[in-house]
């Protein structure tokens, strides 16, 4: 989100100088590609901000920015169009989109010229991330708009409806929530490294004067709790909704699982030794919990990578939350 916020700043202050900058998003992919929808760059003449995906692919891409950024100096064209234009980008050898690389995949990638009249959108973009507060980005051929105060059911949406000109719609914000529910340390070193990722975090737990709570600048929101019996009424059910159960014991633990067994989560995670969660596991399923809502719990929760401290552990569990929300923990035994 940090990253999100720094492009459109970077937008706003060379607007402000009267400059051009030429925003580059990533409106689609597929396959290996080194962009994915979502990312952006803002490109000026003698600096940019942001990623559209590295390599070859993005140094083509920002010369290619740049040029347009002077061929268009003076004004949009005559007819007071929008410049935009859309690109598609190849990764393969010697195909005619090629992109400079060679990893299978493909991007397509707008090409959208903000100007000083774009200002106003651009701070109510800075204002929304700032604040953590519910809006849609909304690109077009013909205009560019923030609709403040709305939300959606989507994080991405994208229509080509003509060579050049398309439909960008994204919702601004973190796409994620995670809740970690105890403030350890192992809860302490998973939130530094969730922080730098598309996450809204928040951290419950039910004692207050616990060190590594206070210590905890990584989190969003901090709930302390009179206690884990009220948990449920505290976190929501989501499709993009992330929880990681990391209490001081088993007791805390099991209560704490009981009051989300009943709710739909993207991941549920239970830390904790292979012989602590069997036990677990097997005596909710003894009382009669659903077998199939057991059988989405993670437990031991991370992935198998032989961690041991703190760090190590949140590094595993981040890995994990990761595969799950890419879909891909299918592919990895967990």
């Amino acid at each position: 989100m940090k990253k999100e916020l720094e492009i459109w700043q970077f937008a706003a202050e060379r607007l402000k100088k009267n400059e051009s900058v030429m925003l580059l998003v990533g409106a689609e992919s597929a396959g290996s590609s080194p962009g994915r929808q979502g990312f952006k760059m803002a490109v000026a003449e003698d600096g940019m901000c942001g990623s559209i995906g590295g390599g070859a692919m993005e140094v083509r891409l920002v010369e290619r920015a740049k040029s347009k950024i002077q061929n268009l100096k003076s004004a949009d064209t005559a007819n007071g169009k929008r410049q935009t234009a859309i690109v598609e980008q190849v990764h393969r050898k010697d195909s005619p989109d090629g992109s400079g690389m060679i990893c299978s995949g493909r991007q397509t990638v707008i090409f959208f010229r903000l100007n000083s009249e774009d200002l106003t959108a651009i701070y109510k973009i800075v204002r929304a991330l700032e604040k953590h507060e519910s809006a849609i980005l909304q690109m077009a051929s013909s205009g560019f708009q923030i609709l403040e105060n709305q939300t959606c059911d989507f994080d991405f949406q994208f229509e080509k409806t003509g060579e050049n000109e398309f439909i960008f719609q994204e919702k601004l914000g973190f796409k994620n929530k995670l809740s970690i529910v105890g403030g350890g340390h192992c809860a302490l070193a998973l939130s530094e490294i969730m922080s730098k990722m598309d996450f809204h975090i928040t951290l419950f737990d039910d004692r207050p004067n616990l060190n590594t709570l206070s210590k905890n600048k990584f989190v969003h929101a901090k709930r302390v709790v009179e206690s884990y019996e009220n948990i449920n009424d505290l976190i929501d059910s989501g499709a993009h909704h992330f929880v990681v159960v990391m209490t001081v014991g088993y007791k805390t633990d099991e209560i704490v699982v009981r009051k989300l067994l009943g709710k739909d989560f993207k991941y549920l995670g239970v830390l904790g030794s292979r012989a602590k969660m069997r036990t677990l596991l097997r005596d909710l399923k003894t009382e009669g919990f659903d077998a199939k809502k057991l059988n989405r719990i993670r437990a031991p929760i991370g992935l198998p990578i032989n961690s041991r401290t703190p760090e190590e552990i949140a590094v595993s569990i981040a890995a994990e939350i990761i595969a799950v929300k890419n879909a891909a923990a299918k592919k990895i035994r967990v």
